[in-house]
């Protein structure tokens, strides 16, 4: 009976010792609090990201509206294969924090206007990035012949006569910091645009070889 007595005063005291509460209701609830951290800064990441891949496009349409600027007025510069892989390597060293290189795509193109058939194309372009993408207009010398090119861009930007627009698309697969468990691999995409900012001669499109920075 003693026995009883001792097992039932030991429950009771044990049902009314709440000093423990605190700890148990914390230890239940840490999972979700750990998860809505995680979840809370792979959201503010991929934000970030974006917002990286948005500058890297207006960047390289900037840079590329600069090539050729000269202070000689006597001269109408061409732009060079090199000129075009500086402006891109420069955006892949931007870029190398996110690790844009293997996860992303540049494309810059040349947008004209064809005086004689007064249709806007696509001169020429070039990218960087081994993402698997192509252009959403078209590869260079869309809008010459066939489907007209109304413009690039939405609203459509367009060229005018004897200048150019360069225009940028950047492609990027988001690389998440805890897996895939939140967000997945989201693809992003941006584009920018800018006139040149000089004049320049666009009859030979890119000159020079053994560019880096060719769309194959």
């Amino acid at each position: 009976m003693g026995r009883f007595l001792n097992l039932a005063a030991f429950a009771g005291r044990l049902r009314d010792d709440t000093r423990a509460v605190s700890f148990v209701e914390f230890a239940l609830i840490l999972p979700i609090i750990i998860t809505l951290g995680f979840y809370g800064a792979e959201l503010a990441f991929m934000a970030t990201v974006n917002m990286q891949i948005g500058q890297l496009a207006s960047s390289v349409a900037d840079n590329a509206s600069r090539l050729g600027q000269t202070d000689n007025s006597a001269v109408t510069p061409t732009i060079s294969e090199t000129l075009v892989d500086s402006v891109m390597t420069g955006a892949l060293v931007e870029g190398a924090g996110i690790k844009f290189e293997s996860s992303g795509r540049i494309i810059l193109s040349s947008l004209e206007l064809d005086d004689s058939t007064g249709r806007q194309y696509i001169h020429w372009q070039r990218c960087r990035g081994n993402l698997k993408v192509v252009s959403k207009y078209g590869a260079a010398g869309a809008g010459l012949t066939g489907t007209k090119l109304n413009g690039m861009g939405n609203p459509a930007i367009t060229a005018n006569s004897k200048s150019a627009v360069m225009f940028v698309e950047v492609y990027y697969t988001y690389q998440p910091l805890f897996g895939t468990m939140f967000v997945g691999k989201p693809n992003f995409r941006r584009e920018a645009a800018f006139i040149i900012r000089d004049d320049r001669n666009l009859g030979p499109g890119v000159t020079g070889g053994n560019g880096k920075s060719l769309c194959t």
